[in-house]
């Protein structure tokens, strides 16, 4: 059979060429690359007497795990749909999802039992159950999946797709879909994000990225249930290099620079600030408790990563270069972002990524939405709707326009503003929440912010912001946070007013929650 751009066609690949290396590593076991590879195939062939076929959904519910990766793989090797979910959902948010993505199958941790054992009668659908840990009447247990033959060949083509479910920052959870070969180029770099070689030309030549490139070991500090994170994880395996995984249920950033220390991890991928300060912090606080001369790269997407946090990072970590990636779920990785003069990210602009006016291409210095064409979704799933609006034809291509406000400099740059939908309007000046945050976080008593509105009779609408204080920090009275920001900020993006809260909610893996500022702030304060 032809190798395709395919995950499990490429990760066969990679296996073959490098079987002796260590494939994964967590404080409680590893797999080299062929163990993982016989383990993953077993466990195809296990779903398969199940009853799962070649496209049919199966959802994640699990914490990082070995058993994590080897679900993802073993179901793409069988020419199935596996798709993350949020583990944080509660069962009414469960039951949409699941419901949404027409999900047939269900791999679940035992943590997990007694809401799976509520969802059973609401989805009939859900046939397939297989449970990680202690088993339970809910589901059939993992383990004895992976005694399954290992030689059995599944039919599966570069154009199947896969499920990536986006919470965003706003709306309900919407499930994107790639197709494998799009996927890997656009998401996973084509094989070229840790070799200097770039993407690959064929699906054959990945061996030579694995065998070739640099034997590192990377951490994903995000849960694998985000994009971002399974970007990374697909990457590094694809690339040959060693996967390390914390399997912690929380985000302890003490504990995390310990497994970096162990396992003498090369690289972290995070995702933007809500990670990046709790990490920052933590060596600030015990100088010199850890060994972490192996940390050569430190990479962030999916999330704001502050320009002073990264300086800090810089310099408590002497060997770092730092990595500070742009993209969506729509998207792909779009690039590296780099800093503008006015403090705003920038991107490049190519045939494939530009700004998107009014249904047509924008020219230099015009504000419009981020587009990007070429190795693009499907569209999202079950929403023909959504997809119409955001899958567009313009100058005779087919583009993904995203709700990222961008301008089309004179350089070849894009310039970004933030994300649209959450744009507000003041007094009819645009002003985009993540300008704003970044300056409030670099307020040194201020631990976290985010900014939203709320109506205003005189001016449409007022910036709020609702703000954590830094532990030990006392709390700065408003009027100082104000001068802070008026100092950085043109008046009309400065907060007219200021909530404090314990912590500021996030998603998971970091992102702002601006549905929850929403409703916070239109229910506290004057």
């Amino acid at each position: 059979m032809t190798a395709q751009y395919h995950i499990a066609d490429l990760f066969d690949i990679t296996s073959a060429a490098v079987p002796e290396r260590l494939a994964l590593v967590t404080d409680s076991a590893s797999l080299t690359y062929a163990e993982l590879a016989h383990r993953t195939s077993r466990l195809a062939a296990g779903f398969a007497e199940l009853g799962i076929k070649r496209g049919d959904h199966v959802g994640l519910y699990l914490y990082n795990s070995i058993e994590y990766v080897e679900a993802f793989l073993a179901l793409v090797k069988l020419g199935a749909v596996p798709f993350n979910i949020n583990y944080r959902y509660r069962v009414e948010e469960l039951r949409y999802l699941l419901d949404n993505a027409n999900a047939v199958g269900l791999v679940y941790g035992a943590e997990f039992s007694s809401t799976v054992a509520d969802l059973k009668t609401q989805l009939p659908q859900l046939k397939v159950r297989v449970v990680v840990g202690e088993p339970d009447v809910n589901g059939k247990p993992y383990n004895p999946l992976l005694d399954s033959a290992a030689d059995i060949a599944f039919e599966r083509s570069e154009e199947d797709y896969l499920l990536l479910y986006t919470g965003g920052t706003t709306g309900m959870p919407k499930g994107v879909m790639w197709p494998h070969k799009s996927f890997f180029f656009a998401c996973l770099g084509g094989g070229g994000h840790f070799h200097p070689a770039g993407p690959v030309e064929s699906p054959e030549a990945i061996a030579e990225r694995a065998t070739g490139g640099y034997a590192l070991r990377l951490l994903t500090v995000a849960p694998l249930m985000h994009g971002a994170a399974i970007w990374t994880a697909l990457s590094c395996l694809l690339g040959g290099l060693t996967l390390v995984l914390d399997e912690s249920t929380r985000f302890d950033p003490e504990h995390l620079w310990t497994l970096v220390e162990r396992h003498q991890v090369n690289v972290m991928q995070i995702v933007g600030d809500a990670m990046a300060i709790p990490l920052r912090d933590a060596l600030r606080d015990h100088p010199g408790r850890w060994q972490l001369a192996a940390v050569v790269g430190f990479g962030s997407g999916g999330a704001v990563f502050s320009s002073h946090v990264k300086r800090d990072i810089e310099a408590l970590l002497p060997n770092v270069t730092i990595n500070d990636g742009m993209g969506s779920s729509e998207t792909g990785v779009a690039g590296a972002a780099q800093p503008s003069p006015d403090g705003m990210m920038r991107i490049d602009a190519t045939q494939v990524q530009q700004v998107i006016v009014d249904e047509r291409l924008g020219t230099v210095g015009e504000l419009g939405l981020v587009g990007r064409a070429g190795h693009i979704p499907l569209g999202y799933y079950n929403d023909p709707e959504k997809t119409a609006e955001t899958f567009r034809t313009v100058a005779g291509q087919r583009w993904v326009v995203t709700g990222d406000a961008g301008r089309l400099d004179d350089d070849g740059k894009i310039t970004l503003f933030g994300r649209g939908s959450t744009c507000i309007n003041s007094g009819g000046e645009k002003i985009y929440p993540e300008e704003v945050e970044e300056v409030l976080r670099e307020h040194p008593d201020v631990f976290d912010a985010v900014v939203t509105y709320k109506a205003d009779n005189r001016w449409g609408q007022r910036v709020v912001a609702i703000l954590s204080c830094r532990d030990g920090a006392n709390r700065p009275i408003d009027e100082a946070i104000k001068a802070f920001a008026a100092e950085r900020l043109a008046g009309y993006k400065v907060p007219r007013e200021y909530l404090w809260v314990d912590a500021v909610k996030r998603s998971p893996a970091g992102k702002q929650d601006y549905k929850w500022a929403q409703g916070y702030a239109e229910a506290f304060g004057a």
